[in-house]
């Protein structure tokens, strides 16, 4: 059992908070059963299991057969992202997804996030896009990483569960083009608000940053341009607050299919 904070081990944990040794190595970090579970059930492949028999008495993955490293409840908790942890923190090898591999129902409804910034907004919204069985996700020019430790804690594990692609804007315009997909784009200056149109054929949302909404190449090419009643001394919901309301409202259209 590894029960010193000098383990090469353990110090290798704490370099894969940081994107680039991600990036470097291929590998990610999983904290916790339910995200850890969903990992598994979606094919991603575990390289290593660190466990603390002081936190979780019985190993509930020993059926997986997974390489296994028991680790002190005091060095688990230094770790571990979570407040309450339970005793499961797993490395993981990166699955790099492409715009091609994005398989579609007969009338998707496709979630785009321009250089989405923080961590928790995208793992807020990675539920929500699975609640509502969006399509896919597509990240386009992202300021944070996906596998980002605080994305797969804010999304529940549901960043293995959706389809999550990351591309750049004109990759995705075209992608967009070619499936013959409509965009939604929201800004504060659109003239319609986002219950005021159609959903019902193949959509796509593309949300902005709440610092300056969406981009110029954006806007010169959406379909449509939609807002979010706001009264004024306001401009700007949380970008994943404002994903659900249009998300949703999206949803009730089609009557929930």
């Amino acid at each position: 059992m590894i029960s010193s904070s000098h383990n090469d081990r353990i110090l290798n944990i704490v370099k894969l908070t940081k994107p680039r040794e991600r990036s470097q190595q291929g590998l990610f970090i999983i904290e916790g059963e339910r995200e850890l579970e969903l990992a598994l059930k979606n094919k991603y492949q575990i390289q290593e299991l660190f466990y603390s028999p002081e936190i979780s008495p019985n190993n509930k993955f020993s059926k997986h057969n997974l390489i296994t490293t028991e680790v002190s409840a005091n060095i688990f908790k230094k770790i571990a992202y979570k407040e309450k942890p339970d005793g499961y923190l797993a490395l993981a090898k990166i699955i790099k997804k492409d715009l091609k591999g994005i398989k579609l129902s007969a009338n998707p409804l496709i979630i785009v996030l321009e250089m989405v910034e923080k961590p928790g907004n995208l793992g807020a919204i990675l539920r929500t896009a699975y609640a509502a069985k969006v399509d896919a996700v597509i990240i386009t020019d992202p300021q944070t990483d996906i596998y980002n430790p605080n994305v797969v804690r804010a999304s529940m594990g549901h960043l293995f569960t959706n389809q999550v692609v990351v591309a750049t804007t004109p990759e995705t315009k075209e992608w967009l083009k070619k499936n013959k997909i409509k965009s939604y784009g929201t800004t504060i200056k659109a003239k319609k608000y986002y219950h005021q149109v159609s959903f019902k054929s193949p959509s796509a949302i593309i949300m902005g940053t709440e610092s300056i909404g969406l981009s110029a190449e954006w806007l010169k090419n959406i379909n449509n341009e939609i807002k979010i009643p706001m009264q004024s001394g306001i401009d700007s919901l949380n970008v994943s607050v404002s994903s659900a309301i249009v998300i949703y409202e999206a949803k009730r259209q089609r009557g929930f299919v």
